[in-house]
């Protein structure tokens, strides 16, 4: 029995070798595929030629199955039907009845900006949807998107490169300090203000480079005092010190409304940033893909 490689194989060759197999007839396969007699006869004998076997015998009315023909039709047919469903798949996701797992990436100051919403709006829309948070150095990302490591990246990525994204919001640094602060009772601005920083102690997380920056920038690294690996954990930590800490002001504010906070707006450097949502152009046709990101816009988008 020869042995046949799959590059090989025409797909063609196969849907003719089921025609035939089915019509018991090669004129009748023919005409179901849409071929000439003596396109449909050449195509035989290419498939012929390649399994080294004959296929079909002449009977009367038509063509009748050889044993090699019978072991294969069965496989044939299956495979077919098989890549048929694939190909014909309806491009649809439902999110009422799925149970897909999305991965993004955010980071802990992200989670606590977008995940209460997000999780609260897929409860209503899609209560069996996962997610799974997975942060990931700038570097990691785009290539891990690509992969379908993660599905979605949210933050300020400026180093994040090759990526479909979307705007979702305009953001800004500003300092949070406990209420009552001595540093607050005094009202001042611009350069002023900006001077005035250097009378405060610090708070920083070592991941969040872009405040670290702003720091290095003003010349205020010598006033670090708290160096963390988490941003979540910075409030508490001002609230029960004269420490302050430069963070996004729509996180900030969040933590304001519920007492106990001041928030200072010094014009830094660097303080206007983009929060954006990336992912992969790969996945942009995805329906579970395309799903979520609506979702997202309609969410947090200032522009939605």
């Amino acid at each position: 029995m020869k042995s046949v490689h799959m590059e090989s194989v025409d797909l063609n060759l196969l849907r003719l070798f089921d025609a035939v197999y089915r019509t018991r007839n090669v004129s009748r396969a023919a005409e179901a595929l849409g071929l000439t007699q003596p396109a449909a006869s050449h195509g035989l004998t290419r498939l012929r030629l390649l399994l080294g076997d004959a296929l079909f015998t002449r009977s009367l009315g038509g063509v009748a199955p050889t044993p090699r023909a019978e072991r294969l039709a069965a496989p044939v047919q299956a495979a077919l039907a098989m890549l048929q469903q694939a190909l014909s798949e309806p491009e649809r996701f439902d999110p009422a009845a799925s149970r897909k797992l999305f991965r993004i990436h955010m980071s802990d100051i992200g989670e606590g900006r977008f995940l209460p919403a997000l999780m609260a709006r897929l409860r209503e829309l899609a209560p069996g949807v996962r997610v799974e948070t997975l942060p990931l150095a700038p570097g990691e990302i785009a290539g891990a998107l690509d992969s379908g490591k993660v599905d979605f990246a949210f933050g300020f990525l400026p180093r994040v490169k090759d990526t479909q994204r979307t705007q979702l919001l305009k953001d800004r640094y500003i300092v949070l300090l406990r209420e009552g602060h001595p540093f607050v009772k005094r009202r001042r601005s611009g350069q002023a203000l900006l001077d005035a920083l250097q009378e405060l102690d610090y708070v920083a997380v070592r991941t969040h480079a872009d405040t670290l920056r702003i720091l290095q920038l003003l010349n205020l690294e010598d006033r670090l005092r708290l160096t963390t690996e988490h941003f979540m954990v910075l409030p508490a930590i001002v609230r029960a010190t004269d420490l302050a800490v430069v963070m996004p002001r729509n996180i900030a504010r969040g933590f304001a409304a519920e007492g106990g906070y001041a928030i200072v707006e010094p014009p830094f450097p660097l303080r206007d940033f983009t929060v954006s949502l990336h992912w992969s152009k790969r996945f942009e046709a995805d329906p579970g893909n395309r799903w979520l990101r609506q979702v997202i816009v309609a969410l947090f988008s200032e522009r939605g």
